[in-house]
């Protein structure tokens, strides 16, 4: 098994967790697995959950977008650690590290933290996302992906790849299996927010877009398989 990229930062909706009761355990259970992998094949994985199967704050409605947030972020430290103990439960050796100090639940994060579990041959989850209001859990995966070095930003997604236009509404979408960072901003295509993209941009940090619902499409990814869309 020849390995493209030795270490990640990958990106997981909240919704790949969401189920009936809020977080879906067999879904984290399956989650983990896919993770275990990469960590069995000595992949060092850094990992940024969504809170949207819990909140969402951008749909808060006339509530303060910063308090809107905040209770996003919190959902994301929900998510975190339900897949902690989803990896845990595998013998997956992980660390939560989060962005807002949660001393009673998980340690804070920075650099070098994150640099030590990963010479443990630990997984890494990040929570609350960037810390911050108005930045998306993509932004926070992108700027994950800088400050650990990471080789590549993986956006697993509810799509295999990123389209023309939305694949399940108009017939016929044009799918890629390569961009630009500029084709991404100038054509306005749905990959992820202009802000991650952006960032990634200016750290030469490649983007691969695919589904992580597929059995294995995870392992295929980092050994760089066709399973989705470049964008470097």
């Amino acid at each position: 098994m020849k390995l493209k990229y030795k270490r990640v930062s990958l990106k997981l909706s909240g919704e790949a967790l969401g189920g009936a009761d809020t977080v879906d355990f067999d879904a984290a259970e399956h989650i983990a697995g896919e993770i275990q992998t990469l960590n069995v094949a000595g992949v060092q994985v850094g990992v940024t959950i969504g809170g949207g199967n819990i909140w969402r704050g951008r749909s808060a409605g006339a509530m303060d977008r910063n308090k809107a947030d905040q209770m996003g972020m919190l959902a994301t430290a929900i998510n975190s650690l339900a897949m902690e103990a989803a990896l845990k439960q595998r013998g997956v050796p992980c660390k939560v590290l989060s962005s807002l100090p949660m001393e009673r639940v998980c340690d804070t994060f920075t650099a070098q933290r994150a640099e030590e579990a990963f010479a443990a041959g630990q997984v890494v989850l990040f929570a609350c996302g960037s810390g911050l209001p108005f930045f998306s859990t993509d932004t926070a995966a992108a700027l994950k992906a800088a400050e650990m070095h990471a080789d590549v930003l993986l956006l697993a997604k509810n799509v295999d790849a990123v389209y023309s236009a939305d694949p399940n509404v108009v017939a016929g979408a044009q799918r890629y299996s390569h961009l630009t960072y500029d084709a991404v901003i100038e054509q306005d295509l749905k990959a992820t927010d202009l802000t991650a993209i952006t960032l990634c941009r200016e750290q030469h940090i490649p983007i691969l877009v695919f589904a992580m619902k597929e059995k294995g499409n995870i392992l295929k990814a980092v050994c760089g398989e066709d399973v989705g869309t470049l964008i470097d």
